[in-house]
């Protein structure tokens, strides 16, 4: 990758985060700490971003959601990988909760027209679904956010506390293995931990870049979540962190269960 490149993903992954710490950019951009060191320097320079204590900070409002129209163009190739493995865990006549996530968006793109009720705060999400003859769905009201073409606040919540579902698909800003996951806006986050509450299963929708931060808000403990669906670019190292926890990490090469430290195959 070349310099130029790597700062303009950089300074996306830091805006997209609200923040992020030197060590998870040596990872994701596999190069070392001091290059890094080096990038937000001149980053900072640049005004592109603002250095802090072990990291960097964005330079954006304190509202630190992205707009729905830039979360849709990154990563585009690895959230429809999570979509499309996510989806096989869906059955006829499952009742899910799909969030306001770009990748919750792909997951309702690939679902099949099939006897399945959809409770969904994401205006994507229903608009996509609205012509599946055979697929119910049921959309939450609340205060209208346009960045993320969702409904959220207490009317949301409230809205929610209605309903039980079987499965809840959820994405996040950032998954960590002592701090759980978490997200860049408050109000987002307490709507996605209202939805893993209400469900059997908790299903978070992670690509690899996910993997070791803590964005601002935290939605849940990873004690209250069963499975993480994720890319094949998550590599084992980042895996084994969860290895203390009985979830279990679903890859497109299969399934992973991070305590057991067990890899089964099934044609994902």
């Amino acid at each position: 990758m070349l310099v130029a490149e790597r700062h303009k993903k950089m300074t996306s992954l830091v805006n997209e985060r609200g923040s992020s710490r030197v060590s998870e950019l040596s990872r994701i951009f596999k190069v070392t700490e001091e290059t890094i060191r080096r990038d937000l320097e001149k980053l900072e320079t640049e005004g592109k971003l603002k250095r802090s204590h072990g990291g960097a900070v964005s330079l954006k409002s304190n509202d630190l959601e992205s707009s729905y129209s830039e979360r849709e163009i990154q990563n585009v190739q690895e959230k429809m990988a999570v979509a499309e493995a996510a989806v096989k865990y869906v059955s006829s006549n499952d009742r899910i909760i799909l969030d306001a996530s770009t990748t919750a968006w792909y997951m309702a793109k690939s679902l099949p027209d099939m006897p399945l009720t959809v409770v969904t705060n994401s205006m994507k999400v229903a608009a996509e679904l609205v012509n599946r003859e055979k697929i119910t769905v049921i959309s939450v009201g609340g205060t209208l956010v346009r960045k993320s073409l969702s409904y959220v606040g207490p009317q949301t919540t409230n809205a929610l506390e209605s309903y039980h579902v079987n499965k809840a698909f959820i994405s996040c800003q950032g998954i960590h293995s002592v701090r759980g996951i978490s997200d860049s806006n408050e109000m987002q986050a307490l709507v996605k931990k209202k939805m893993s509450e209400i469900a059997d299963e908790v299903y978070v929708l992670a690509d690899y870049t996910k993997f070791g931060l803590q964005a601002f808000s935290r939605v849940a403990p990873l004690q209250a979540i069963d499975y993480i669906v994720t890319d094949s670019k998550t590599s084992e190292n980042q895996i084994k962190e969860f290895q203390d926890y009985s979830v279990v990490v679903i890859r497109p090469y299969g399934l992973h269960d991070a305590k057991k430290q067990i890899i089964a195959k099934d044609n994902l």
